[in-house]
Order: structure tokens, then sequence, then C-alpha cells
């Protein structure tokens, strides 16, 4: 019998972020709860290989990762704390002849992968090393696929994730729940944290891809399990209607040759009508809820968009007054470029111009790119230049620097 990689990967992705956090839970050390997760994946592919996959993998990766951690806390310990260690996991030492409890009762449970990705996101780390830990912990990427994502040296970022587990260990971080009444504060940065991974892998800050879906792809299925469990937060189900409706349509971002498709362009028949469906179906049910936020008002945009069958029936009012209400959450000059591309195609460009003018994002590529749209529509064709070179300057994305090296030959 033989085991597919294919199936041990994708079980890997299903369970590694439970079972992990159940570990954390049982061991309360984030290193010893990783190597055991590891230690029991590389078990399973030998076994798996054998005798097949078991009925439950996650609960069978959980209970022989523990067993290792177990086994690894008896070799290196002194026996006085080999027995303390052996008496906080099972009760009392499998050696005494008493009885191990249930294995069911460490079997991976909502809590603990709600706990852990609220430890990955805690306040007092750094965002880099928020986003770092929880796309280790509850993504399961290695430290070398986080740097090349991020494009840092590898180095860096085992130093980086290293620096954020021994403060989570210095400092006794609360593996817990916030409570009730700090839910929303805590919620913001855990949100905001998924939302920098996503928008990572939509449109890479830089290298030769646009788009890396293994980021994307982890950022969506994070979030599937955050509103799962926390049905009753709609800026989870806001940023999830986001990501889905936004993803919907990378089939069509990028053409054959790699080049970058702009949304007017693109092939409307190819975007995934399943996750559009989907992203309707959770905005519906947030306005249901009519408690309004940043991420809900995003995801009420995504879906004009997709609700439009051609470019040029998109229904742009709409759109410039979801900007209007989005304002209201987050006034900051993102915001105003992205509701200036509104007004650009709503009412004309020398109203989206003049909304520029009170813009300050000097080293942002998009904003001299849509000012450089803007000054074209009116015909000022030598500014309309000069903004896409310093657009082309500012872009570090190949395929976003190609794009715009193709409109200033078309300019010229």
């Amino acid at each position: 019998m033989s085991l597919d990689p294919d199936e041990l990967g994708a079980i890997y992705r299903r369970e590694v972020g439970r079972c992990t956090a159940t570990l954390v839970r049982a061991l309360g050390d984030v290193d010893r709860a990783e190597d055991a997760v590891a230690d029991a994946f590389a078990i399973a592919a030998e076994r798996w290989a054998a005798d097949g996959v078991p009925p439950n993998p996650g609960g069978w990766i959980t209970t022989t990762a523990r067993n290792r951690a177990i086994d690894r806390i008896r070799r290196e310990a002194s026996r006085t704390t080999r027995e303390r260690a052996a008496l906080d996991l099972y009760g009392d030492d499998r050696g005494t002849g008493v009885g191990i409890p249930d294995l069911g009762s460490f079997d991976a449970v909502p809590d603990d992968q709600l706990r852990l990705i609220f430890l990955c996101c805690h306040p007092a780390l750094r965002p880099e090393a928020q986003v770092a830990l929880t796309l280790r912990l509850l993504g399961g990427l290695t430290t070398s696929e986080i740097a090349r994502a991020f494009l840092v040296p590898e180095p860096t970022m085992g130093q980086r994730l290293s620096r954020a587990k021994r403060k989570i260990r210095d400092t006794h971080m609360a593996y817990r729940l916030p409570d009730e009444d700090e839910l929303p504060r805590r919620l913001g940065p855990v949100l905001a944290t998924i939302y920098l991974i996503y928008t990572e892998g939509h449109a890479a800050t830089a290298g030769d891809d646009l788009m890396r879906p293994a980021l994307t792809g982890e950022a969506i299925r994070i979030t599937e399990t955050l509103v799962e469990l926390l049905p009753d937060e709609p800026e989870a189900a806001g940023l999830l209607a986001l990501m889905l409706l936004t993803e919907a349509r990378a089939p069509a971002r990028v053409d054959v040759a790699g080049n970058l498709v702009p949304l007017p362009d693109q092939d409307r028949s190819s975007w995934d009508r399943a996750s559009i469906a989907e992203g309707h179906r959770l905005v519906r049910a947030c306005l249901d809820r009519d408690e309004p936020g940043p991420y809900q008002l995003q995801a009420a945009i995504a879906a004009v968009h997709a609700d439009a069958p051609t470019a040029g029936e998109t229904d742009w009012a709409q759109i410039v007054a979801l900007y209007d209400h989005l304002l209201v959450f987050r006034p900051n000059d993102v915001v105003r470029l992205n509701r200036a591309i509104a007004v650009m195609e709503h009412d004309d460009a020398s109203a989206a111009l003049a909304a520029l003018e009170r813009i300050d994002l000097p080293l942002y590529h998009l904003f001299h790119a849509t000012r450089a749209e803007a000054l074209r529509r009116v015909e000022r064709r030598d500014e309309a230049a000069e903004a896409l070179g310093r657009a082309i300057a500012l872009a570090s994305n190949a395929t976003e620097r190609r794009h715009l090296e193709r409109r200033l030959a078309e300019l010229v």
C-alpha cells in the first residue's frame, strides 16, 4: 500500500493547526507542541503508507504527538521532573499501573484553535511576528516558506519566530480566550493579521509573481475556522466574504503569458462562481445583523463588482456610497484613493484628480498609477507619463512593473 503525498499534504494542512493547538494546551509549551506534532506526522508518513489512513487522522496525530512529547520529557528530565510532567499529562505515570485517561480527552476541540489564534495575534507581539506565528502554527508553513513569502532571509524569519515564541514563554502570555468585554479589542489584531496575510498573497509586495496562492489559501482557511468558532462576530464573516469575493477573480487576473489583466479587461466567465455565491451569502447575513464594520463594507464593495455582468455595468454610484461609509471606520488615504478610483468611473477624471490632490501617498505606486490614468483621461499626457514613471520606480513586484511599463509605452 502506498500513501499519496497529496493526500498526506491535504491532511497536514487541515489538521496541523488543530493538533498544534491541542498540544499547546496539553503541554503548555509552543516549541514542544510543534516538535511533537512534526514527529507525529513523520511517523504517520511511514505508518499510513503500510496500514492506510486511519478514520480519524487528526485524533491519530494528536494522540501520537502527545505520546512522543511524554517520551521526550522522560528522556530529557530528571526522574522527579519526569514524574511531575507525566502526572500533568496522564494523571499518573504509565509505569505505576494506574490507568491512563481516555485518549479522547486529548482530541482537538474548537476552543484550542481559537486560543491559539489569539495567542499568535497577542497585542504584545509585533505585527510581523503575529503574521509569522499565525502562518507557522495555524497554517503549518515552514520557516523557509514564510521567509520566501515575505522576501526575507530564512535566518531572519527563524529569529523572528524564535523571539516571538520566547516572548510567549518568558512573559507567560495567557493561552486563553479573551473575556467578553475585551474580545472586540483583541479580535481587531487577529482580523488585521489574517487580512495582511491574504493581501500579501493577493498582490505580492515584491518578486516575480503577482499572486502567492499558498498565502491566500491559508488566510481563507484560517478565517473559515475563525468564523466557525465565532459565528456571532459579523466582522469575521465580513472578512471571509471579502476574501472569497476577491479571490474569485484570481483565475482572470493574469493571462497565459503571465501579464497582469486589469479588472475591466478580465474574462468574467472564468471567475469562481461558487466562491462568489458563498461570499454573497455571507454579505447578506451581515446585512441582516445590521452591525456594519470595515470588513463588511469592503465585502459589500467586492459584491457589487461581482454582480456586474460586464465592467460597464458596474454600479459605481453604489461603490462610491459604500466607500463614504467605509471612511467613517477607516479615514485613511488608502481608502480615499480607492474612492477616487470609483469617482473617476462614476463622475469623471477631473473629479478624481480633485480628490487625489487631497491624498498624501508619495511612496505608494498605485497612487501614482491612479493619478496617471486620471491625467491620461483629461489629455494631460506629459504629466501622465511622469506619474507612470514614478509608479514604475516604486513598484517592486515584477508583474505590476511590467504592466505599468506597457501603459507608459502606449502613452508615449
